[in-house]
């Protein structure tokens, strides 16, 4: 059919000229593209722009009017008049054209050698691409991860090919270790990984009977009944809280110029017992952050707060008040995104983020959430949690029941709170307006006769009692509550008491009170004359109701007990209470990031580019952490688990641990951070112990150290995992592990900070009397973590090995190696001494003397010596022997704390050697 054959020509004809445009498009665009991936923002991108471009046009400097810190930015016009980036269009695009014009004086970056060419074609590129845009990689909510197929590694054992992972871990580890040719280590030898993961969960070698148990048992299940016995020691809790102690910069001292001891141990202790309690992390950061604002809290979410109280108080004479506290909830909020978020947020109060998209009024609007807490620099350190004994607890229990039962659940729980912390109050240093009055060393409110002082806006809606605390050392002084002005209606007056110590009174004020008012106080004592002495000062004052129950047959009963326990003597710890709404704060934005410029009132939210405040929730603290613990948050998961990962692998999978944002390391791991983050939060139920299980568990963590020259060349860094990390021990490390081998180590837990061997003169601040004075007994053999820490001047033992001074939240210690830690451990007198007990030890043990060295060896290290260590270490035994068999004076000095039998130049040699192993490599690296 002619037809037919005429139309099928044509169609052929058509179609041949459709594949042609086709065929064409596509050389058009693989000739443009090179074929080329699609760039990718986050990893290729951006960092070129925060490299090369940032710092003149971030979120700090703007030049040319022109900020790269968000897509809408660069669309936008600059100074120029002309648009920095058309999307699709690199030749129209202002921003290209200055990257390649041949022009010196227009070409960017400014002053600066042109970029690669490299670097070029990439922006090209992604502006041809369309310029999308993307959140950096920490930003992205977490998802869930597949794992990848199961991989099979060669033997790392004996030759052959056999399944290697014993771990969803391992799967990801093993996907990169094959993309770089390299293959996994052997397992380690049984006790190598022994003294591994003793010192990697309880910070020490095993017990004797534990380590003994796992040597000999040959079953599959042994190394996991290992660690869950090594888990479910107390001692694991102790191990682990040293990490979070340098996060919530813990002291027992208040910081600057003084540096007086402040009671805080409790949280400390909280730590620990939440650790091996296991408790969920989700209500380890809630208890932190907001546990005094959950509705009925114990003593221990109340002590729990204590992370935000290790902020510095300045007791300084001469000093702001208002600026230290301010400066205290600066710390807050930076050590809330650097210790729980891994991010830093410090620079936001001056400027915008230079590199990530926060801006500046957003740090202030976050900073609300931390503006209305009790605490005001005061030199008591308020506010407290008292610690009343268990009779005058149940006393408490008995008098808030009566109280609600007579009056109302609110009235109860109010003199509950009252009873236990003494707040709300307001501080007597928040005075003004003096006349023969002042606040004295910045510290208490302080009147000479005829003296008058101002307490400003102050709600007395609804109050008609005055409880206040007070010292006098002068009889016959009356003091006086006026209201508006100093000559205004007098609202109460009373004789003041001498006390000499601090005292507590109230006193009863009209019922009618309503409203704000500026109050008065007035003194006159006629003794005191015309003369600059003071006859009283002032600590706090709580305007609330008077006591209720009047009428009831038991009434005066529980008023005396009421009395009785607010005036109790009791030990504290220091704990955060938050503002009740009639002493709410306002925060302000602060220009340039500088407290006496403060401009516009902000109120409490979270930036922007994270995901909202959970909805219903409080704009509070306690809405503040749901925020944090919410799934959708981006960074609170990643932040834990790589803290983890790095305390057991010796590296984070982001190394910079204090920094995920776009100026941190990238992840080795990408999906293997993800995979546990989503795992943290989901599986695992936020559960501590079950991540490092996991972790512990894997081939990876199990792999020996030893691996062939030629791999070790190749990933120098372990980058990739090929085998353990050799990794020097922490501070806490060095000193309870030689506390341990030596049978020196108290098991003894809590309780106030210990002081153990230090040298003389090294506490020597102005102003503060305060001494070292070495712990007696057991004390000044108990762990690291109790060792009491001061701000100004850090234990020097531990600060050598790069323990971190705890000023300010320490998110990663860098560790270091210098000849002083060498010092420490070969002359510092508790290790010394620990040397001589582990000598005695060996000599208990056996009378042979290469016996004595092996057992001392063995003990110390975890393995037998070679005979070559041997030799060296019999070599020196006996050359230390000859020089004290001349020199007993030495002798004696040196075993001085022995008993008499052991006081032989024998002992003496062998002590020495015990010495001079505690001093290896071996000894204070885990391997």
């Amino acid at each position: 059919n002619r037809n037919t054959i005429t139309k099928t020509m044509i169609f052929s004809r058509q179609l041949l000229v459709i594949l042609t445009l086709l065929g064409a498009l596509a050389i058009f665009f693989f000739t443009a593209y090179g074929g080329k991936k699609k760039i990718d923002f986050n990893t290729q991108v951006k960092p070129i722009l925060n490299k090369r471009c940032i710092s003149c046009h971030g979120g700090v400097k703007k030049n040319g009017e022109l900020s790269m810190m968000t897509r809408n930015d660069l669309l936008k016009a600059g100074e120029s008049g002309k648009q920095a980036i058309v999307p699709g269009d690199p030749e129209g695009s202002e921003f290209y054209r200055r990257l390649t014009t041949d022009v010196e004086e227009d070409r960017m970056p400014y002053e600066a050698p042109a970029l690669p060419k490299e670097e070029v074609k990439i922006l090209k590129q992604w502006i041809a691409e369309g310029a999308e845009w993307g959140l950096h990689w920490a930003l992205v909510p977490v998802a869930e991860v597949e794992v990848p197929g199961p991989k099979t590694a060669k033997g790392a054992v004996g030759g052959g090919s056999q399944k290697w992972a014993q771990s969803p871990i391992d799967h990801f580890i093993i996907q990169e270790m094959q993309a770089h040719d390299l293959q996994p280590a052997a397992q380690a030898d049984k006790k190598s990984l022994l003294r591994r993961v003793s010192l990697d969960l309880i910070g020490m070698p095993a017990p004797d009977d534990l380590a003994v148990r796992f040597l000999n048992d040959d079953s599959p299940e042994a190394y996991e009944t290992l660690v869950d016995s090594l888990m479910a020691s107390k001692k694991f809790g102790e191990k682990w809280a040293s990490m979070w102690m340098d996060l919530a910069r813990y002291s027992d001292t208040k910081g600057p110029v003084r540096d007086l001891s402040r009671s805080i141990w409790e949280y400390r202790d909280w730590i620990i017992r939440a650790f091996n309690q296991d408790m969920p992390y989700d209500i380890f950061l809630r208890d932190q952050i907001a546990g005094d604002l959950l509705p009925d809290p114990t003593d221990a979410q109340y002590i729990a707060t204590g992370f935000h109280r290790n902020t510095n108080t300045n007791d300084e004479g001469g000093t702001d008040n208002d600026e230290f506290r301010a400066a205290a909830v600066v710390d807050r909020v930076n050590t809330t995104w650097e210790a729980l978020l891994g991010t830093t947020f410090s620079c936001v109060q001056c400027h915008g983020h230079p590199y990530d998209p926060v801006n500046h009024e957003e740090y202030y609007q976050f900073m609300a959430y931390f503006d209305n807490t009790r605490d005001h620099d005061t030199f008591a350190d308020y506010p407290w949690l008292r610690k009343l004994s268990d009779e005058d607890q149940e006393r408490l229990k008995a008098l808030r029941a009566w109280v609600e039962k007579v009056s109302t659940k609110e009235d109860g729980t109010a003199i509950y709170k009252f009873v236990k912390t003494w707040q709300p109050a307001y501080y007597s240093l928040q005075a003004d307006s003096f006349t023969n009055a002042e606040i004295y060393d910045t510290k208490f409110l302080t009147f000479r006769n005829n003296g008058i002082a101002r307490l400003a806006d102050v709600n007395l809606e609804g109050k008609d009692y005055l409880t206040f605390r007070y010292s006098s050392w002068q009889q016959g002084g009356q003091w006086s509550l006026h209201l508006d002005s100093p000559d205004g209606p007098p609202l109460a007056r009373v004789n003041v008491q001498q006390s000499g110590q601090w005292a507590i009174q109230g006193l009863a004020l009209p019922k009618d009170l309503t409203g704000r008012h500026d109050l008065y106080f007035r003194y006159k004592n006629s003794r005191l004359g015309n003369t600059s002495t003071a006859g009283v000062r002032f600590d706090w004052f709580h305007f609330g109701q008077a006591f209720p129950g009047k009428g009831d047959p038991e009434y005066q009963k529980f008023k005396d007990e009421y009395w009785s326990l607010l005036r109790a003597k009791t030990k504290h710890t220091l704990i955060v209470v938050e503002n009740p709404k009639d002493m709410w704060r306002e925060t302000r934005v602060w220009d340039r990031g500088s407290w006496v410029s403060q401009t516009e009132v902000v109120e409490p939210a979270v930036p922007k580019i994270f995901n909202p405040i959970p909805e219903g929730a409080p704009n509070n603290r306690m809405g503040l952490v749901q925020w944090l613990i919410a799934k959708e948050n981006p960074l609170t998961s990643r932040t834990i688990v790589n803290r983890i990962w790095e305390q057991l692998m010796g590296k984070g999978l982001v190394e910079t641990l204090e920094d995920l944002g776009t100026q941190g390391f990238p992840p080795t791991h990408p999906e293997l951070l993800e995979y546990l983050s989503w795992q943290m939060m989901n599986d695992y139920e936020w559960s501590m112990k079950r991540l490092i299980k996991e972790i512990v568990h894997s081939a990876t963590y199990q792999q020996s150290a030893i691996a062939p020259l030629a791999q070790i060349e190749q990933d120098p860094k372990n980058t990739w995992y090929s085998r353990a990390d050799r990794t020097r021990l922490s501070a806490e490390q060095v000193r309870d592990q030689s506390l341990m081998v030596s049978g020196l180590l108290s098991g003894k837990m809590y309780g106030p900070g210990v002081m153990p061997y230090q040298p003389d003169a090294i506490w020597n601040n102005p102003y503060n009397e305060e001494a070292w004075i070495i712990s007696e007994g057991e004390d000044k053999y108990r762990r690291a973590i109790y060792t009491f820490w001061k701000r100004t001047a850090p234990y020097p033992a531990m600060l050598t090995f790069d323990a971190a001074s705890r000023d300010v939240c320490s998110p990663r210690r860098i560790r270091t190696n210098t000849p002083l830690q060498a010092l420490v451990t070969m002359n510092d007198p508790s290790y010394f001494e620990a040397a001589i007990h582990l000598a005695k030890l060996s000599k208990d043990h056996t009378a042979d003397i290469k016996d004595q060295i092996r057992y001392a060896y063995s003990r110390a290290i975890g393995q037998e010596a070679s005979d070559d260590k041997l030799r060296t270490l019999i070599k020196l035994y006996k050359e230390m022997q000859t020089d004290y068999a001349g020199d007993q004076t030495g002798v004696l000095d040196m075993l001085e704390a022995l008993e008499e039998q052991y006081k032989t130049a024998d002992m003496a040699a062998l002590a020495i050697v015990a010495n001079t192993i505690m001093n290896l490599d071996e000894f204070i690296t885990r391997s």
